[in-house]
């Protein structure tokens, strides 16, 4: 059974971070003497936290989720229109549950993914009722506050390799966690203007 799991898991995630982080090649320049030459510019681990904080909030090139779901009617929430796969409430949903796994895996070696894809989606085309909407949106909003709490910790180092993972770091985490919620985001747009929902 162990074993089951920990191979849904790899698969999940292989499915979810379908790129496995390049192995960085640096030439390395010497000395006059051989040793290898020290960096001349140092990381500004501040900023760079500062800058995927940014990357994962939103705005600028970025929708965020507030934005896309601004004044959308309740009745239109669980329709699918025309030309799209998925209605408001289903892109709703697997933002969240990716974004739930993403957070846990990036601060829970013991974090088991969600079976691919069925796990990664809701079971039914419309919520439930307005408080799954609600409850659904409040997990969104606070699962991306503990991400930005990761990032901006300053015991959390984001360029370490997770010891838990085949390379990922939570840096990486971070940025395809901002990544996959800017492209869904702009799928929950599109279906909006199918729906003639959308003022943007």
């Amino acid at each position: 059974m162990a074993a089951k799991r920990a191979k849904n898991a790899k698969r999940s995630r292989t499915a979810v971070r379908s790129r496995k982080p390049a192995k960085a090649k640096t030439a390395k320049s010497k000395t006059a003497a051989g040793a290898p030459a020290k960096s001349r510019v140092a990381p500004d681990d501040a900023a760079l936290r500062r800058d995927l904080v940014e990357l994962l909030r939103g705005g600028g090139a970025h929708l965020t989720l507030d934005a896309a779901l601004q004044d959308l009617p309740a009745e239109l929430r669980g329709v699918t229109p025309p030309g799209a796969p998925h209605s408001s409430w289903q892109l709703l949903e697997h933002l969240r549950i990716a974004q739930r796994d993403i957070l846990e895996f990036s601060r829970n070696p013991q974090h088991v993914s969600p079976e691919f894809p069925a796990g990664y989606w809701p079971a039914t085309v419309a919520p439930p009722d307005d408080a799954a909407w609600d409850a659904s949106v409040q997990a969104f909003r606070a699962d991306l506050a503990a991400m930005e709490g990761l990032v901006t910790s300053p015991a959390a180092n984001l360029l370490a390799r997770f010891s838990h993972g085949d390379g990922q770091t939570l840096a990486r985490e971070a940025m395809l966690l901002a990544d996959h919620n800017a492209y869904h985001l702009g799928q929950l747009v599109v279906v909006r203007q199918l729906l003639g929902a959308w003022k943007g």
